[in-house]
């Protein structure tokens, strides 16, 4: 595989000394006004772009002093990047939050107003995408999101900036996405995606992956709840068929989950002993400071932030001591 010395320098720029992608995420929009505005007992419309600004700002200045870099959105999260550490590299998201519900198959589309050349003149060293991807929903569904991932490969070919492509599962038959059942499909849709878009007609660089289990249902986990959909010895060899058949990078996403569940996961990738190259871990950092933003202001998140968010985000950074280099998928020396 050939990386050009633009998207190299960009992907060390994202990275920490070793060559891992240690990176926060920050990108949420319409579930975090969401959120906000539940815990605050108020419509959504009452949480204003400045509030959202607000807390992404809070969140950045704090965890990029520990991440080795940040995942924002172009809409909320432009303050928020520049008040990041000035070591920490930037990822932008291009598409548009959620996706479409008026059609089946939660169609995605893209930001508008945005392009890949204005990300880039924006100061970010990546795209990020986040598309909703099952290998089992209808073929012209998925054709539709196959060509949509290769135009925007193509695009970050052209200007020579890094494609992070994060697909998150679902079921096309509407089932819980954290119920057992569905925890049971989980590694086929994990598996048969990762194989998907591995493929080079994307021109992705990075894959940011949902790990291939659900950890409250693996027995003997520290996060089980009572019912088991595998062995730990059947998680552990599902780890490991997932990474063997990456022919990119893979970084894990927290998915939404807590902390406790996520590092329980990364603790698995560890004792599987896969080839994963770091993590983009959003709420499971931060996501129970939304509370005490409602309802006591940004003084008191940046207060949660300097105690727990570092905790949280030194957990992850524990966990992922054995994440091994992106640059070693590609075969290129770590300051090329």
């Amino acid at each position: 595989m050939q990386l050009s010395d633009g998207k190299i320098k960009h992907l060390n720029a994202l990275s920490n000394k070793n060559g891992v992608i240690a990176a926060a995420a920050m990108d949420q929009r319409g579930s975090l006004r969401k959120s906000i505005a539940s815990a605050k007992g108020v419509p959504e419309e009452q949480i204003s772009d400045d509030m959202m600004a607000e807390f992404k700002v809070a969140v950045s200045k704090v965890l990029t002093q520990h991440a080795s870099a940040i995942l924002l959105d172009p809409e909320f999260g432009i303050p928020a990047a520049k008040a990041r550490s000035k070591n920490a590299g930037l990822l932008l998201a291009y598409e548009e939050s959620g996706y479409d519900n008026t059609k089946p198959g939660r169609l995605p589309d893209l930001l508008p107003h945005l392009s890949v050349k204005r990300i880039k003149e924006l100061g970010a060293d990546a795209v990020k995408i986040l598309i909703y991807y099952s290998p089992f929903d209808k073929p012209d569904v998925n054709d539709i999101k196959h060509a949509f991932i290769e135009r925007i490969g193509a695009e970050c070919e052209f200007y020579q900036i890094p494609f992070f492509c994060e697909f998150v599962g679902y079921d096309p038959e509407g089932g819980n996405e954290k119920g057992f059942e569905y925890a049971k499909k989980k590694p086929e849709v994990v598996i048969g995606s990762m194989k998907e878009f591995g493929k080079p007609q994307y021109h992705i660089d990075v894959l940011k992956v949902e790990v291939p289990v659900n950890a409250e249902f693996v027995e003997g986990s520290s996060v089980f709840k009572g019912q088991a959909a595998y062995t730990r010895q059947e998680a552990l060899e599902l780890y490991r068929k997932a990474a063997d058949l990456a022919e990119k990078p893979f970084i894990y996403l927290s998915a939404g989950v807590g902390n406790a569940q996520f590092v329980e996961s990364l603790n698995m990738a560890a004792e599987a002993e896969t080839d994963y190259s770091g993590v983009l871990c959003g709420r499971a950092t931060w996501k129970d400071a939304v509370p005490v933003y409602a309802k006591q202001g940004v003084k008191a998140l940046e207060d949660w932030l300097n105690d727990q968010g570092v905790k949280n985000i030194d957990a992850v950074n524990d966990a992922i001591k054995s994440a091994k280099p992106w640059h070693a998928k590609y075969g290129v020396a770590a300051n090329a």
